[in-house]
């Protein structure tokens, strides 16, 4: 460990709301167990998110590391938003992000904009800004034109102005730029989406299948409005399926190194909000000449997979095509029409048996990935109602249906498909990469399941247990177990086994819930290093190439393969590409779940002192967490507000227990709790629990 001291490591810092900080580095550092720590006195004037060159000063026994930040090697935040504030004669941007502890002091003569109106979005009031005292309390970014040394305050100009923190729509605008997203097409890209014709011509079909003779469909969500797939299926002769997957040919309206191109690399992907989206492409592509309209020509490329019985595919055939969507779908229409709505049935009777078909082939293609042992987690995700004036009137579990699970399914396979074909041919790729789990997580998990009577049930697996007996106050011993793992070879059928277990069982909602927590988060990689939870070897993503940037260089790849030219990407190169976009798509989920939770918040504000039922999801040495059960929220019971009794938390069992009446909260438990107040700034719902279940 002393070899270590005084080493130099460099990587990303990431910095807490209380001031001190972790560098994540891309790969561990050897000799040290998990991220090197910074205390707040260790910063030197790094900002959180700068790429930065730490010093080692110790490291502890059990490998954790504290070092110190000695040189920035690269600023993440050029920009920054947050409030206008005036203390004391002196002007100043307070972050929105309360990760950069730094405010953001504004000279005189920096105050005003050029453009000295808020920005330009619906629903937005118009403020006219002429000195500083205008803008106190206002919500602005500021550009960081002078960066800090040590304990210095950075130095910046205001840059745009975007209205009153209680404004309409502010969230989102706060949120886009917090995590930086690009939210604005450059005039080039503009003028060169606009140049775009907005029909087919002609010579665009040479060399195309046509397959505008076919009542191909798409089948998105409600609120959609890009289209980039459409599917169609028939039965052969010989009891097999027929599948067509058609994706929109992005690769033919944006080429390599276009001001377009550029600008979508830089992306990476769309980003979706409740209420709208900041596409990867302008809206002259992505809901206009890309997007798989009904009734018009659209420019494919399609993936033609015979499959028999078994979900096997036989054949399978790559090409170009044309084709004109007969109808824009629904989840929620098909799903009625499988279910024998006879309305929607007589409406769409000539795709009646289509959509059958379609459900046959689906759990045909969903049993064989379930044989081979892919993880199905169908944990609901959180739908935002809105009412006519965007006002957020509820939350609700978003639907799944078996709509839902044909588009899914064929995707799956277009996708396999074409990841093995490339593959085989040798092409440089970019992969969708999920690598198994670290065993400590799995350890992690397996405590928790244990709680429920559950267990991943490894074969072979050996686990060290040690007791540690500590003192706690009044005289008490609390023991801890510490769990040493063997080598262990968890494999995606473990999951499964685990997850039919527990499905429709009172605890499945959790139990799924923290076997996800366990799992690594997939990633883009130039190297196949297979899927863990598709349980295949080589994969990658190639249906969506409208919102996600990894699709649309597959696409290139592909039509290089079938013209027969040489690979149009080198390994190096995507290499950087997968890097970048694994970042874009980590900022995308980052935002849109920031969102979410801003809303949830303002929605509770009005519910403050109504009770709700609710289950305990995690315990910590604090309190623990709930989730309400008729809606998809969360807070926090702090464990000084129980009732009854003084608790502490056991460590070894991850219980909170009395220490007179022996009285325990654990993972799992029902409870009946009382919204006591919304934590504005640390954003967090505060409860009590009133009763048990």
């Amino acid at each position: 460990m002393s070899s270590l001291r005084g080493a130099f490591v460099t990587g990303q810092l990431q910095v807490h709301r209380d001031g001190y900080g972790f560098l994540l580095t891309k790969r561990p550092i050897e000799g040290i167990r998990g991220d090197v720590y910074i205390p707040p006195d260790a910063m030197k004037g790094a900002m959180h998110g700068d790429r930065v060159q730490v010093r080692i000063r110790r490291v502890v026994r059990g490998g954790r590391a504290e070092g110190e930040v000695v040189r920035v090697l690269q600023r993440a935040q050029t920009t920054v938003v947050g409030t206008f504030r005036i203390r004391r004669g002196r002007r100043w941007v307070v972050p929105a992000d309360d990760r950069i502890q730094q405010w953001i002091e504004i000279p005189p003569g920096k105050e005003i904009p050029r453009e000295s109106y808020a920005v330009d979005r619906i629903g937005a009031p118009e403020y006219r800004i002429e000195s500083a005292e205008d803008l106190d309390g206002m919500v602005v970014t500021a550009e960081i034109i002078q960066f800090p040394k040590n304990r210095e305050h950075p130095v910046g100009r205001i840059v745009e102005v975007l209205g009153r923190p209680d404004d309409f729509g502010i969230d989102v605008e706060i949120v886009i730029r917090k995590h930086h997203i690009p939210h604005r097409f450059p005039p080039q890209v503009l003028e060169q989406a606009q140049s775009i014709p907005s029909v087919i011509h002609h010579q665009d079909l040479a060399g195309r299948r046509d397959f505008r003779g076919l009542d191909v469909v798409t089948i998105d969500g409600e609120t959609a409005r890009d289209f980039d797939d459409a599917v169609w299926v028939d039965a052969l002769p010989n009891g097999h399926f027929l599948l067509h997957v058609h994706i929109a040919d992005v690769s033919h309206y944006v080429k390599p190194g276009t001001p377009i191109d550029r600008e979508a690399a830089v992306r990476g992907n769309s980003v979706y909000f409740p209420d709208r989206a900041v596409p990867m492409l302008p809206l002259e592509l992505s809901t206009g000449i890309c997007s798989l309209n009904p009734g018009v020509d659209r420019l494919v490329v399609s993936v033609l997979l015979e499959i028999d019985r078994h979900g096997e595919t036989v054949s399978e055939e790559f090409t170009r095509g044309v084709i004109r969507s007969v109808e824009r779908m629904t989840y929620t229409n098909v799903h009625l029409i499988l279910e024998g709505d006879r309305g929607l049935r007589e409406r769409y009777r000539r795709l009646v048996e289509r959509f059958e078909m379609m459900r046959e082939l689906a759990m045909i293609l969903y049993r064989r990935r379930q044989r081979r042992g892919a993880i199905d987690f169908d944990l609901p995700e959180p739908l935002i109602e809105f009412d006519e004036f965007g006002q957020m009137i509820g939350i609700q579990r978003s639907p799944r249906n078996i709509a839902h699970r044909i588009i899914e399914e064929f995707m799956l396979a277009a996708n396999e498909a074409v990841a093995r074909f490339l593959t085989e041919r040798g092409y440089p790729m970019i992969y969708r990469v999920h690598e198994p789990p670290d065993p400590d997580k799995v350890m992690e998990f397996e405590e928790i399941a244990a709680q429920f009577g559950l267990s991943l049930e490894i074969p072979g697996l050996a686990v060290q247990r040690f007791t540690l007996t500590r003192r706690m106050g009044g005289g008490r011993k609390a023991s801890m177990q510490i769990l040493v793992p063997a080598e262990i070879e968890v494999s995606p059928k473990h999951y499964q086994r685990l997850i039919r277990k527990i499905e429709g069982k009172p605890e499945e909602r959790i139990v799924s819930y923290l076997m996800l927590r366990s799992l690594k988060q997939a990633r883009y990689s130039e190297k196949s290093l297979g899927h863990f939870a598709l349980a295949t070897d080589c994969y990658t993503h190639f249906t969506s190439p409208i919102r996600r940037y990894p699709d649309l260089i597959v696409h290139r790849i592909l039509t290089a393969c079938l013209d027969r030219r040489p690979a149009p990407y080198s390994e190096s190169a995507l290499r950087k590409i997968a890097e970048h976009c694994s970042m874009t798509e980590r900022r995308a989920d980052e935002a849109e779940r920031e969102l979410v939770e801003l809303k949830k918040l303002e929605f509770m504000a009005e519910r403050v002192g109504d009770e709700f039922e609710a289950l305990i999801i995690h315990t910590t040495k604090h309190g623990f967490f709930v989730e309400l059960e008729d809606l998809f929220v969360e807070g926090f019971v702090p464990i000084d507000t129980l009732p009854g009794d003084r608790f502490y938390y056991d460590e070894g069992s991850r219980r909170i227990v009395s220490r007179r009446t022996r009285r325990q909260y654990k993972v799992g438990d029902r409870v009946k709790v009382r919204l006591d107040r919304v934590d504005a700034v640390g954003r967090q719902l505060l409860f009590s629990v009133v009763g048990h279940g």
